[in-house]
C-alpha cells in the first residue's frame, strides 16, 4: 500500500488541498488516496534507522500505520512489533477504515511478526511484563496523558533500549508549539532533572530518541 509523509504533502499546495477532501480513512482504504503518516521524511528514516537490531518494539498511537510501517521496514526478520491504539474514533466500529487502513499499510511489509493491541494503552500496560528496546509514544498528546504513557512503559525499556516521543520539540517550519502536550512533557523532563538513567541520542525535526543509559 501506498503513503504518503506530512512534508511531501506540503511540496504541492493542490495536493495537499486535495488530500484534505479526502481526509477521512475510508478514501484511503478505497484506493482514492495513500495513507497518510503523520511525520516527516527525515522523521520516517529515523525510525527505520533506530529500529535495525531491536527484538521487542512497541508503538503506542497507530492512526493509519505509517510510522508502524517504518519500524517494520527497519526491524530484523525475528523481531516482534506490538502496536497499541484503541481504534475508537469510528463512527461505524465494524467498519472502522482507520483501523482497516493501518493493517494494511503495516501488513504490505512483511519483516518480523506483528502483534495488534486493540486497547488504551493504559490498559495494555496493566498486564505488560516484557521487556522492551524500542518504544516509540504517539498516542494522546495531552501533557498528562504523555507522562503516563512514560511513567507506565519506560520502566519496561531495558538498558541500551531507546523511548522516541513524536512531536516533542520545535523545529524550523515545523507544526509543533510550546504549548503541544509532548514539547512540554520533554522540556520538563529533560531540562529539569528527570531523565535520570537517560540520555538524549537525537532529535530529528518533532521525534526525540531517549537512550537508557546501561
Amino acid at each position: 500500500m501506498k503513503y504518503i509523509l506530512r512534508d511531501e504533502r506540503s511540496d504541492s499546495a493542490q495536493s495537499g488541498k486535495s488530500l484534505a477532501l479526502l481526509r477521512h480513512s475510508a478514501c484511503a482504504w478505497v484506493g482514492l488516496r495513500p495513507a497518510l503518516g503523520q511525520h516527516t521524511c527525515s522523521e520516517h528514516a529515523a525510525l527505520k534507522k533506530w529500529a535495525k537490531g531491536r527484538s521487542t518494539l512497541v508503538e503506542i498511537g497507530v492512526a493509519e500505520g505509517v510510522s508502524a510501517r517504518a519500524l517494520r521496514e527497519g526491524m530484523e526478520a525475528d523481531a516482534c512489533l506490538y502496536l497499541i491504539d484503541p481504534f475508537h474514533l469510528s463512527r461505524i466500529p465494524i467498519l472502522n477504515f482507520m483501523r482497516r487502513v493501518a493493517r494494511r499499510a503495516v501488513g504490505d511489509c512483511d519483516h518480523g511478526k506483528v502483534v495488534w493491541l486493540q486497547e488504551f494503552s493504559h490498559d495494555a500496560s496493566v498486564s505488560w511484563s516484557q521487556s522492551i528496546d524500542l518504544l516509540f509514544i504517539d498516542g494522546d498528546h495531552a501533557e498528562r496523558a504523555i507522562e503516563q504513557d512514560w511513567r507506565e512503559w519506560s520502566p519496561f525499556v531495558q538498558p541500551g533500549g531507546v523511548a522516541l516521543i513524536h512531536d516533542a520539540c520545535l523545529f524550523e517550519g515545523g507544526w509543533t508549539t510550546p504549548e503541544y502536550g509532548p514539547v512540554k512533557f520533554a522540556n520538563r523532563f529533560l531540562r529539569h532533572g528527570e531523565a535520570v538513567g537517560w540520555r538524549l541520542a537525537e532529535e530529528v525535526d518533532s521525534l526525540i530518541v531517549l537512550e537508557r543509559v546501561r
